[in-house]
């Protein structure tokens, strides 16, 4: 049994594997797992590419071939929050799909059918974890607990911020974390979605994610190793 870190990007696991002892890694379906311990924790490390389909193979294959009994999302994110500033921590209290939209068979936006629920609650005690985590590594940032929006669009227009913001009550939205969420439900496997701020998801986003994206990615992967630690 073993934490899975999931990050889409090499920029957001590559602190991680390095900080890595004991390193095995085995390739399934294009993605290299990397396992081994993580500040006294049995870690696996995986880059999982960018969007929900890669998230979710990646998931599942941590939940079905290695036995993850915990995963963590970590990576950047835009900001939907005029509270929630580059650089600042968001902690998913729960995760939702915003990209799903079967309104017209009467499921509310972002309703999966089939699904018992709108949006996947994260663990209590790994948001806490990560709270924690995120308070000792970046004292000098703003933390959040909030929802995480998730779709296959990297969001760059202040319209579709708007919506999303108003729609589902998100304060940051990316593109893995609620298929990571999804697949852990169903699993019946515990998840946190931890992402540092690197744009405000509007017209300055091809200005902003670019100078922040590496800095912002590194700070995450930092906080996440601390939470390793914590859960060891």
């Amino acid at each position: 049994m073993a934490l899975g870190i999931i990050g889409a990007m090499d920029v957001e696991v590559e602190l991680l594997r390095a900080h890595l002892d004991g390193v095995r890694v085995t390739c399934v379906g294009g993605m290299e797992f990397s396992e081994g311990r993580l500040g006294g924790t049995d870690a696996i490390v995986v880059r999982c590419g960018v969007g929900s389909i890669n998230a979710a193979m990646c998931a599942q294959t941590l939940a079905v071939r290695f036995g993850a009994d915990r995963v963590v999302n970590t990576g950047v994110a835009g900001s939907l929050d005029a509270r929630v500033g580059i650089g600042d921590v968001v902690v998913s209290t729960d995760a939702v799909n915003y990209d799903m939209d079967v309104q017209n068979l009467g499921y509310r936006p972002g309703q999966c059918p089939g699904m018992d629920t709108l949006a996947f609650a994260a663990d209590p005690a790994l948001r806490q974890a990560a709270v924690c985590a995120a308070r000792a590594v970046a004292p000098e940032a703003g933390v959040f607990e909030g929802r995480v929006a998730s779709g296959d669009k990297f969001v760059h227009e202040d319209a579709m911020r708007r919506w999303i913001a108003e729609e589902f009550g998100a304060l940051c939205c990316e593109m893995e974390g609620a298929a990571i969420a999804q697949a852990c439900h169903v699993n019946g496997i515990p998840f946190a979605i931890v992402r540092t701020i690197s744009d405000e998801a509007n017209g300055a986003s091809a200005t902003d994610y670019p100078a922040f994206e590496r800095k912002m990615a590194l700070r995450c992967a930092a906080i996440v190793e601390r939470m390793a630690a914590g859960l060891a």
